[in-house]
């Protein structure tokens, strides 16, 4: 029932962070045995291939990395780690360089030859640069070309479940996990173990991620005691397609450069209305605008599925047709006629700032497990901008990449690991066999729910204890329910189990720290604390579970760049 292996560095996840992971290290060290596991297919999977806007970076002339910080740490709220962030828009330069000119992807260009920046939400200049509206797939198409041209294994469709350390506790020794196809379990044994799983808030009525995302990364460290920052930090996307309760379509987000190219956010009578909200009006912080929508939602303002619309017809059809392709055609199959008519959307949650605390070279208070990605906690505080989600993955995975076979150096071999540990980790994973098959479809639909209008957009202290004690009540359900198919391979309603358990586990992580922030930053909304509270003396949650509860406290934000109040940039330059 358990098979063994042994490599030097395990990859957990195949999206920007772990691709450019296993890239870095195998050019750090050609001779280290390099895996690369994924819950899907290398390539094919996950969120990276899903970005569509593009990839900040200051390259384009008249930007700055300061310029580029200030707008990451005012849009964060003054939350974001200032070294973490600092290390984003820095090596982001050399990141884009890099994809271009060893990696092999190619980014839209202006007529001259320079890089094209496109306006997002949020930022002072337009920096964003793309490859047209489909990004994602120019960049994760060329990373899987060049795994594929090394001698990288791949561990396809493996689901990790547990990370498992030494007995002691005083370091990771390896991952369990289930092969997918066979229903075995496989503890692969590593020197280092690089966390890129992605985050993933599935656990929403409306989201947009990958469907094979279920937070398990983050699960997998709560489970173990480690320590997850901003966990109340759920970045809401504006437009999410609201196609109807019949497609999966719903919830899939049409790009933030729609709005910044000039689109129109319109209520259910075809009125504009965000400039009611904030004097940027549809060009504010992804925050700003999914609450303003939500608020317009709330008030009955709606169209006929109890969303708003988009309109981008008065830019010309010809135009919006020919640079957002991409979207025009995604609106088409589920109806809408995006260059000339008007879209339905609802704001969809998109993704979470919070994750594991580590450092800037990616190492967590756990020896030998390292952390990038959406896994990783700090880089975004209150609020990600749009366009630096897919740097962080690949900033920090390549940094990732090369720390870990310095570190492994340095702490040679193998480690034993925790043989009980693994043993009660293969019993939970094969708890839903021994108990009547329940209704798994309830549970997830009660789930989406619950989050939806407990722990959303907008908040409350009565609500956010009612969510939590509903999902204390919801994770009792699921350990009381079984599946029927008692085969183990390709067994996809046993990974639904195991998807909602760690879900649910997350979730109430989420409803805890939102309940701590008594008041308003960013992503997080508190009716009951609508004041933001002081700059100055900003702290950030930090919920660890102990003992099988969950504690959670504040901790103090280190400006180690530039306090509130202050700017890194010149007179003449902060003036523009």
């Amino acid at each position: 029932m358990l098979e063994r292996l042994k490599c030097d560095i395990l990859v957990l996840g195949s999206g920007g962070a772990g691709l450019f992971a296993a890239l870095h290290a195998f050019q750090a060290n050609p001779d280290l045995d390099i895996v690369v596991a994924t819950k899907g297919l290398v390539g094919k999977s996950g969120c990276t291939r899903m970005v569509q806007g593009g990839y900040n970076v200051s390259l384009i002339p008249g930007d700055s990395v300061e310029r580029h910080f200030m707008d990451t740490i005012e849009g964060g709220k003054w939350l974001p780690n200032q070294e973490l962030a600092w290390r984003l828009v820095e090596t982001a330069v050399e990141r884009v360089r890099e994809l271009e000119n060893e990696v092999g992807c190619f980014f839209d260009r202006n007529p001259d030859g320079s890089l094209h920046g496109k306006a997002f939400a949020g930022q002072t200049f337009d920096r964003t640069v793309h490859k047209g509206d489909l990004t994602g797939i120019e960049i994760i198409n060329r990373l899987m070309e060049q795994v594929w041209k090394r001698p990288i294994r791949r561990l396809e469709e493996h689901r990790a479940i547990a990370l498992i350390p030494t007995k002691d506790r005083s370091a990771l020794s390896g991952v369990l996990m289930i092969d997918v196809r066979t229903g075995n379990f496989r503890f692969v044994e590593a020197k280092a173990v690089l966390l890129g799983t992605g985050g993933g808030p599935t656990m929403y009525l409306y989201h947009t991620p990958s469907g094979d995302k279920s937070m398990d990364g983050i699960a997998m460290g709560l489970r173990l005691g480690l320590s997850l920052r901003d966990m109340e930090m759920v970045q809401f996307h504006p437009t999410g397609v609201l196609a109807g309760k019949e497609t999966r379509m719903t919830g899939t987000i049409i790009e933030e450069g729609l709005r910044g190219a000039g689109g129109y956010l319109l209520d259910g009578n075809e009125q504009r209305f965000m400039f009611n909200y904030d004097p940027r009006g549809e060009r504010a912080t992804r925050d700003l605008v999914s609450q303003s929508m939500y608020r317009e939602m709330q008030a009955g303002r709606t169209t006929p599925n109890g969303g708003l619309y988009i309109s981008m017809g008065h830019l010309g059809r010809e135009k919006v047709a020919k640079q957002f392709k991409g979207m025009v055609e995604r609106c088409a199959d589920c109806g809408f006629d995006l260059a000339g008519g008007l879209v339905e959307v609802v704001p969809t949650a998109h993704y979470l700032m919070g994750g594991i605390l580590c450092d800037v070279e990616t190492k967590t208070e756990l020896p030998g497990l390292f952390v990038a990605g959406e896994d990783a906690g700090g880089i975004h505080g209150a609020n990600r901008l749009g366009g630096n989600g897919v740097a962080n993955s690949t900033v920090f995975g390549g940094i990732a990449g090369d720390v870990m076979p310095g570190w492994i150096a340095k702490n040679p071999g193998h480690r034993p690991p925790d043989e009980a540990l693994i043993e009660a980790e293969m019993a939970r994973a094969l708890h839903p066999f021994s108990k009547p098959r329940g209704d798994l479809n309830s549970i997830r639909e009660d789930l989406l729910n619950l989050m939806w209008d407990d722990v959303g957009i907008i908040r409350d202290a009565a609500g956010l204890k009612r969510g939590l004690a509903h999902l204390e009540t919801m994770e009792v359900e699921l350990l009381a329910s079984g599946i029927a198919d008692r085969n183990r391979d390709f067994n996809l309603t046993w990974h639904d189990w195991l998807n909602l358990q760690s879900q649910i586990e997350v979730s109430k992580v989420i409803a805890l720290a939102s309940l701590q922030r008594e008041n308003s930053r960013g992503a997080h909304y508190r009716d009951d604390f609508k004041d933001a509270g002081d700059l100055a003396t900003s702290a950030y949650t930090v919920v660890r579970q102990q003992g099988g509860k969950l504690n959670v406290t504040n901790e103090p934000v280190k400006f180690t760049h530039v306090r509130p109040g202050e700017t890194l940039l010149k007179e003449t330059q902060a003036a523009e």
